[in-house]
């Protein structure tokens, strides 16, 4: 006859329960400050050329809590990275959602993401500039994942498009995933002129180019 576990008393569980609690939120205080520090250093260095040390200094805690946390600079760094991507797609939800139309809503999204992806002269973001190159050339995966946030947000809006008979009925999440790769790149790579006469693309001209793609027709103005 198998024997049927004691059940812990209600006290004792309540108590595991806090202190559990309690664990996690320094957890989280000591994951923030590392990453507070090492924002501060690439905002100072306007590079991500900085040591596991200086952020340990930085953040003043101790390089073994450090990797309790991390397994390095990169596992750092992606943090940062998908930190950032999370925040953005928060923005876009928010802003998108304020919008009743689901087409305008859709184009306020990519006019959103084109805008935060434009590669300015004035502005250095060695997080994307540099991090982000590297990870997209080694690690794949991780920057598909980073980017699981702004694919859902996305993903969402074409859908209510579709939903709302605005656009032709697709693959949604495919037709995200496109639609925010183009905007990026064209971002990225904005002001590179492709012949003598070549000027800045603006948000506009990206919607009208991502919306004839999804329309399946060309748009005109």
């Amino acid at each position: 006859m198998t024997a049927v576990p004691e059940e812990q008393p209600a006290w004792r569980q309540r108590a595991v329960e806090r202190s559990t609690r309690a664990a996690k939120l320094r957890a989280e205080q000591r994951v923030q400050r590392f990453l507070d520090a090492a924002q501060e250093l690439i905002a100072e260095k306007r590079t991500t050329d900085f040591t596991v040390q200086e952020v340990v200094d930085r953040s003043k805690q101790s390089l073994r809590s450090f990797y309790q946390h991390f397994d390095g600079k990169h596992e750092l760094l992606l943090a940062l990275f998908e930190d950032a991507l999370s925040k953005s797609a928060a923005e876009i939800r928010e802003t998108a959602g304020s919008e009743s139309d689901p087409l305008q809503a859709l184009r306020l999204a990519v006019e959103m993401l084109f805008e935060q992806s434009l590669s300015n002269p004035g502005v250095e973001r060695p997080l994307f500039s540099d991090f982000a190159l590297q990870l997209l050339v080694k690690h794949p995966a991780q920057v598909a994942t980073a980017h699981l946030p702004l694919l859902t947000v996305f993903t969402e809006l074409v859908e209510q498009a579709e939903d709302a008979g605005a656009i032709p009925a697709g693959k949604p999440r495919r037709q995200a995933s496109i639609l925010m790769q183009t905007v990026m790149f064209v971002a990225q790579g904005n002001g590179v002129p492709a012949d003598s006469h070549a000027a800045a693309v603006s948000a506009e001209e990206v919607w009208q180019f991502c919306l004839g793609g999804l329309s399946g027709v060309p748009v005109r103005n």
